[in-house]
Formats: C-alpha cells, sequence, structure tokens
C-alpha cells in the first residue's frame, strides 16, 4: 500500500507500540500526527529523524484523561493536512492489582484514559470520516480484551468495553467506507507494566517477566499495519499467549481453570 499524502494520526506516540509506528510509518511516506501527554518527549522523537520526515510529522499533545477537549484536537489534526486518513489508539494505561484490593477511584481513572478519552476522540473524529466517506480506526486493545485474567480486573474491563464499542461502530457506519481494526496484542516488550498503576493509583514499577521477554514494538507496529492495510477487523499478536483467545471461544471452561491455576505476570 502506498501511504504517501496519507495521514495517520496516533496516540500513544511518545513510547511502545504507539512510537515503533509512528516510526514505521513515517518511513513508508506518511504523514503522521504524534500525540501523548509528553509534548517534549514527542518533540525529541520527531527531531531525531532526517528532514523530509521532520516535514511529515506533526506534533500535538492531548490527554486521553481530558475528554471535553477531544474536538478541539480533532479540529487541529484535521487542519494540518485537510484531512486525516487512520486514526491508531495507542494511548492507555494497565492496572496490576486484586479487585478487592484496588479503589473505585483507580477503575474510574482507567476506564477514563483506555475507555471514555478514547471514545471521545474517536466521536470528535467520526463526522469527518463520515463527511469523506472513507476512514479508518486502529484500536490497540489487548488479548484481555477477549478473555479476562487475575490481577487486571478494571484493564479488562475497558479492554472490553472497547471492543463492544468499537465493533457497534463499524456496523453503524459500514455503508460510509469506516473501517475499524481492532488490534489485540498479547505480551509485548514496552513499559505498560512498569507504569501499571495498583490499587492504591500508584505506579507497580516493575517489569513483568513475560511482559520482558514479549515480541518487541517494532514487530507489533509491523504485524499492526500490515492488518490495516488489509483492513482486517480484527488481528491477534503475539507468541504462543493468543492460543489463549482460541481456547477462551472453543473450550471456555477448560480456559477458566487454566487463568485461576496460572501465574499471573
Amino acid at each position: 500500500m502506498d501511504w504517501k499524502n496519507q495521514c495517520v494520526w496516533i496516540t500513544g506516540a511518545s513510547s511502545g507500540i504507539g512510537l515503533a509506528a509512528a516510526q514505521a510509518w513515517s518511513k513508508k511516506g506518511a504523514h503522521v500526527i504524534l500525540s501523548s501527554r509528553r509534548k517534549a518527549e514527542l518533540e525529541k522523537i520527531v527531531s531525531s529523524w532526517d528532514s523530509d520526515a521532520q516535514k511529515r510529522s506533526f506534533v500535538l499533545p492531548l490527554d486521553l484523561s481530558e475528554s471535553d477537549k477531544m474536538e478541539g484536537h480533532a479540529t487541529d489534526a484535521i487542519a494540518w493536512q485537510g484531512h486525516v486518513d487512520v486514526m491508531v489508539h495507542c494511548g492507555g494505561i494497565s492496572q496490576r492489582s486484586l479487585a478487592i484490593e484496588t479503589d473505585l477511584q483507580v477503575d474510574r481513572r482507567v476506564m477514563e484514559i483506555d475507555y471514555f478519552g478514547t471514545i471521545a476522540l474517536t466521536k470528535a473524529l467520526l463526522p469527518h470520516f463520515v463527511q469523506r466517506q472513507k476512514g479508518q480506526f486502529a484500536v490497540i486493545t489487548s488479548l484481555m480484551g477477549l478473555f479476562s485474567s487475575p490481577l487486571r480486573s478494571g484493564y479488562c474491563a475497558a479492554k472490553h468495553a472497547l471492543h463492544g464499542f468499537f465493533e457497534a461502530l463499524r456496523a453503524e457506519h459500514h455503508a460510509d467506507g469506516l473501517g475499524v481494526t481492532m488490534v489485540c496484542p498479547g505480551f509485548i516488550h514496552t513499559s505498560i507494566s512498569l507504569n501499571a498503576v495498583v490499587g492504591d493509583g500508584s505506579h507497580q514499577g516493575t517489569m513483568d517477566a513475560k511482559t520482558g521477554k514479549g515480541l518487541s514494538p517494532e514487530q507489533c507496529a509491523a504485524k499492526m499495519i500490515r492488518a490495516i492495510e488489509r483492513r482486517k477487523p480484527q488481528v491477534l499478536i503475539g507468541r504462543f499467549e493468543i492460543v489463549g483467545a482460541y481456547l477462551n471461544r472453543l473450550a471456555p471452561n477448560l480456559m477458566r481453570k487454566i487463568l485461576r491455576k496460572a501465574a499471573v505476570t
């Protein structure tokens, strides 16, 4: 697929999968809008690219917890090139704590960032896609959007909610040329577990063992981009852990037993 003159907007672009995706699309010749809370980090990233890539890059800081500002961000994004072709939702946070030990405000925070912030930005951009009769949303959820694992109750809830929302959105706007690709990674070697919130709202601060041995963000981004190019409705990315998605669908009782006994990391 020729990405030249295509505009891709990526949240969570300052690290992990979002950063890897931004770099990959830039190398493909796309115009890239990089968004996250960390403006200085985004500017540092863009400054490390060659002059041509810098000209095709636009730093647009945003905070997913500020849902009321998404319409303004969408207006700014569209104004840059006059259009946005693909919106990639990579931004979010994770959680690591037993449900009984997790303050309700932590659950609200995870849901506000991972779910409400994402759909607020989606709704802000959606009229632009409908007007153009083209556009695609790519949503980085997780295997935890397909089945649930202990110590991640709030995170699983937010990811399941994203699947519910975007599956409905895809059906509602199929006739408008809208595409939706649900991207479900397993273990990817990013800082997601380091930054995950625990029961009191503080950061875990340690790397999960399996996350540390996961696929690289670059490998994940490459698989994601291929799925987006093919307008796949869903793609699972990972190693052996993706078997869990199939097992949960084909043998749910067995999957529940495995999850009860598994060492969760």
